[in-house]
C-alpha cells in the first residue's frame, strides 16, 4: 500500500512539472509584428491632372470622384457666384465638396488661391446678403429693380421675370412660385407669408407654352397665299409642322399655286374657324397663279394603290421628304403593306396626314410575299422587320420540328409580335 502510495506521488509531482513547463513555454514573450500602416489618399488622386473647375461637366465631376448629386450641386453652385469660379477659395465653400475631399483635389485646381480685390468683395458681400421683406406683395408686379432691393442678384432677378413670361405673364399660385428653380426652399420659406398669390394652382390652367401662344391673338394683313412661304403662314398663327404642310400642299399638290379660295379651304391642317378669319384677308393675284399648272392632270389618290404610291406622289400629296421616304423604305423592307395600320406604325411619319391618305387610298397586299415558317427563305427571315430578331431561333427549331405552331409556341413571343408575324405567314 506504501509502495503504491508512492507511485501515485510520483505521478502526480511528473504531471504537475509537465504543466508548469508548457506554461512556461506558452505566455513566453514573442516578437511582436510591425504596426501596420494603410494608405488613406482616394484611389482617383493617381489618376488626377491639372483642371480648370469652370470647364467640368457633370460626368467629368463624377470622374473626380463625386457623386452625380454632388456634381449638380457644384454647377448649380458655379451659376449662383456668377457663372464662373474664380478661386480655390471660393471652390472650397461650396457645401458639396468636403474639406477632406478639397485638400486631395486642391493641387490640380487650375485657379489662383485667392481671386482679385473686387471680386472676392463682390462674393462676400453676395454671401453675406439676406433676403427682406418689409411686407405683403404681389410678385406679379415686381421689376428687376424691386428683386435686386429685395436681396436677389440681378441675374436672379432676370431669371425670376423670366420665369414670370414662361408662365405667361403671371405666378399663378404659391406652387407655381415655388417651382421657379432661382429661388431656393430656405428663401421661398422666407417669402411665402408674404405672397399675395393663391396657394394652390387653378385646374384651368395649362403650363404648355405652345397652348399659351395659341391664345395669342393674330393680328392679320392682306396676303397673297401664293407669295408666301413657311414663315409667312406661322406669321399668320400656325405651327411650324403645320406652315410647312400647307406649302408642301400647294407646291406639289397643287403644282405651285392656289388657284381659288377652294384649294386654301381644302387643305386639311387649315380648320374652317382658322379659314372663316383670315378670308377677308385673302387677296389672290391672277400673276401668282400658274395657269399652265390648271391643265396638268392630278393624281387620284382614291384609285392609288398605298403598294405602288410612288415617292413623288406621295409629295404631291403633301408630305415632306423625311416622311415619304420613310414610308417607301419601310414598304421596301416589309415587302409590302398587309394592312393600312402598318403605315400609321412608320417612324418618322407626319401621322395626321397619312391617316388621311389611308382613308381615301386602297391597299391591294395580293402581291405581297407569304411564307410558312418552315419554308422561308434564310435571307427573308433575317431581313425582314419582323422576323429578323427571331430568324435563328425559327431556323433551329424547323429543323426538328416542321409545324409551324409549334415553332411559334417554342419561340414565346409576346402576343403583339406573334400577330405581326402571322401577316406574312401563310
Amino acid at each position: 500500500m506504501r509502495k503504491n502510495y508512492y507511485q501515485k506521488l510520483a505521478f502526480m509531482v511528473i504531471l504537475l512539472t509537465i504543466l508548469l513547463a508548457f506554461q512556461k513555454y506558452t505566455s513566453r514573450d514573442k516578437e511582436s509584428f510591425p504596426e501596420a500602416k494603410f494608405i488613406t489618399t482616394s484611389s482617383t488622386t493617381h489618376n488626377l491632372a491639372d483642371f480648370d473647375p469652370n470647364v467640368l461637366t457633370p460626368e467629368r465631376w463624377q470622374k473626380l470622384g463625386f457623386s452625380e448629386k454632388q456634381a449638380s450641386i457644384i454647377l448649380k453652385y458655379k451659376e449662383i457666384v456668377g457663372g464662373t469660379f474664380t478661386s480655390k477659395e471660393q471652390l472650397k465653400k461650396c457645401y458639396a465638396i468636403s474639406d477632406e475631399k478639397f485638400e486631395e483635389i486642391k493641387p490640380f485646381i487650375l485657379l489662383p488661391e485667392f481671386s482679385a480685390k473686387d471680386n472676392s468683395k463682390r462674393f462676400n458681400s453676395f454671401e453675406k446678403k439676406e433676403i427682406i421683406v418689409t411686407g405683403k406683395f404681389n410678385p406679379d408686379l415686381k421689376t428687376v429693380h424691386d428683386w435686386i432691393k429685395m436681396g436677389f442678384s440681378e441675374k436672379q432677378a432676370e431669371a425670376i421675370l423670366k420665369y414670370k413670361s414662361y408662365l405667361g405673364g403671371s405666378f399663378i399660385s404659391k406652387e407655381k412660385f415655388r417651382e421657379c428653380f432661382i429661388i431656393s426652399p430656405e428663401n421661398y420659406n422666407k417669402l411665402v407669408p408674404y405672397l399675395l398669390l393663391p396657394a394652390k394652382t387653378p385646374e384651368s390652367f395649362k403650363m404648355s407654352a405652345t397652348q399659351y401662344s395659341e391664345k395669342i391673338k393674330v393680328k392679320y394683313y392682306n396676303f397673297d397665299p401664293n407669295r408666301l412661304d413657311a414663315e409667312g403662314w406661322k406669321a399668320l398663327g400656325f405651327s411650324e409642322k403645320q406652315a410647312q404642310t400647307i406649302v408642301n400642299y400647294r407646291d406639289k399638290n397643287l403644282r405651285g399655286s392656289f388657284k381659288n379660295i377652294d384649294d386654301i379651304q381644302k387643305c386639311f391642317v387649315i380648320s374652317s374657324e382658322k379659314f372663316q378669319e383670315m378670308k377677308s384677308f385673302i387677296k389672290l393675284n391672277p400673276e401668282t397663279i400658274k395657269k399652265e399648272d390648271i391643265q396638268q392632270e392630278k393624281t387620284d389618290f382614291s384609285k392609288t394603290d398605298l403598294n405602288t404610291i410612288t415617292f413623288k406622289q406621295l409629295i404631291e400629296f403633301g408630305l415632306d421628304e423625311k416622311s415619304a421616304g420613310s414610308m417607301i423604305g419601310f414598304r421596301k423592307k416589309l415587302r409590302g403593306f398587309v394592312i393600312k395600320q402598318q403605315i400609321l406604325d412608320t417612324y418618322d411619319i407626319d401621322k395626321e396626314l397619312v391617316q388621311k391618305l389611308i382613308s381615301i387610298a386602297p391597299l391591294d397586299a395580293s402581291n405581297v410575299p407569304k411564307y410558312s415558317l418552315v419554308e422561308a427563305p434564310e435571307d427573308w427571315l433575317k431581313d425582314h422587320p419582323y422576323f429578323k430578331y427571331s430568324a435563328d431561333k425559327i431556323i433551329f427549331y424547323r429543323t426538328t420540328y416542321p409545324d409551324d405552331k409549334k415553332i411559334l409556341k417554342f419561340l414565346k413571343l409576346k402576343p403583339e409580335y406573334e400577330e405581326r408575324m402571322k401577316l406574312y405567314l401563310k
